[in-house]
């Protein structure tokens, strides 16, 4: 079928608006009429090929939609449903089995490698082939293959167009407090970098009863923002040494850290601020090949450095889990969306970049 999608030719170029076919679902995919969709980091280190992907591709990984079709083995998701779409996974691997998938064995193959688990492209503009399969999805277009695995079934009763970053950034934001760092009720925590997966995470360890949240930025329209998501301490760490404050405000450092930037000398400042035996959650998002020091002695001293993929969550049980709690009104993470069109990406980019977009969304 003929669909309107947002191509990348070539890295760094603008999105490109064009008519590209897209096949028809296979027994275990889902044909998904997109409403909305998220920009998140990882669709722009993909734009950047700081993570290499195959090109001319199609991107985008957090969507929401209608179902449209469904292939003859698919159970999960009936014709008109409800559907938020995140990210794939073998379901095969023992990670799977034991409920990480994210730390699936095929992971960068099923969501990095522009083609089905198969090798097969599922879009094409005439002879060319267009690569999608983007986390499984490619959800900046008009419709959208998703594998039955990682579409979720959505209430009707919560607007589609705000359901769309719950794919990725907010799940992974909200996942690396609640599913990864487990913090106790009354415990201290440290967000570094508070855009959207950072503000989900404040949201997250409010919801788990933390009593000290402090967040770490460079950008004080965002540290006022923190505060009104529940920070009780916010750190400009252009203007303060961030590790000094939080010892002054913890007294020996906070039990838990959550890195949100991937930048690798913030990754320190997370390490250094913890408490011996204290743990740092890394959720950001790197180029390929970038390093990191630390000092042996500092991690020697009982503390446990965590990467975080996805919030550490099964989506089709945490993204339900979050919409409830929305609807309860302690998970408000609509407030965090600035609405676009999809003609409108590249402004969407743009804003995102400059800060005036914590998290962008795209209306199809």
């Amino acid at each position: 079928m003929k669909i309107k999608a947002a191509v990348v030719h070539e890295a760094g170029k603008p999105f490109v608006i064009e008519e590209v076919e897209l096949d028809e679902p296979r027994d275990d995919e889902v044909l998904v009429k997109i409403v909305s969709t998220g920009l998140c980091h990882t669709d722009l280190v993909a734009q950047m090929q700081y993570l290499p992907i195959p090109l001319p591709g199609v991107l985008g990984h957090e969507g929401a939609g209608i179902v449209e079709k469904v292939g003859s083995k698919v159970t999960k998701v009936k014709p008109g449903d409800h559907v938020a779409t995140s990210f794939m996974s073998c379901g095969a691997c023992t990670a799977c089995k034991e409920a990480h998938p994210g730390w699936c064995v095929d992971f960068r193959k099923l969501n990095f490698g522009g083609r089905r688990a198969d090798g097969s492209a599922t879009m094409k503009k005439g002879n060319e082939t267009v690569y999608g399969s983007f986390f499984g999805q490619s959800t900046f277009a008009t419709y959208a293959l998703v594998n039955e695995r990682n579409t979720v079934k959505v209430p009707t009763d919560v607007p589609l167009e705000i359901l769309a970053p719950m794919g990725c950034g907010i799940q992974t934001g909200a996942g690396g407090v609640i599913n990864s760092l487990k913090p106790e009720p009354g415990s201290s925590i440290v967000i570094f970098g508070v855009g959207s997966v950072g503000l989900s995470a404040i949201m997250a360890a409010v919801i788990c009863g933390c009593t000290k949240i402090i967040g770490v930025d460079i950008m004080n329209e965002r540290l006022e923002l923190a505060k009104s998501f529940g920070a009780t301490h916010v750190i400009n760490s252009k203007e303060a040494n961030a590790v000094e404050e939080i010892r002054k405000l913890t007294g020996s450092g906070a039990k838990y850290t959550l890195e949100c930037t991937g930048i690798p000398q913030v990754f320190r400042q997370a390490v250094d601020s913890l408490m011996m035996g204290g743990t740092c959650a890394l959720l950001g998002v790197a180029p390929v090949g970038v390093e990191v020091n630390l000092e042996m002695q500092t991690v020697l001293d009982g503390r446990t450095i965590k990467g975080v993929v996805e919030g550490d969550c099964v989506s089709d049980i945490f993204i339900p889990q979050l919409i409830d709690l929305y609807k309860a009104g302690r998970f408000p993470f609509d407030r965090l969306i600035t609405f676009y069109t999809l003609d409108q990406i590249n402004e969407a980019v743009k804003d995102t970049h400059d800060g005036k977009a914590l998290k962008a969304v795209m209306r199809v």
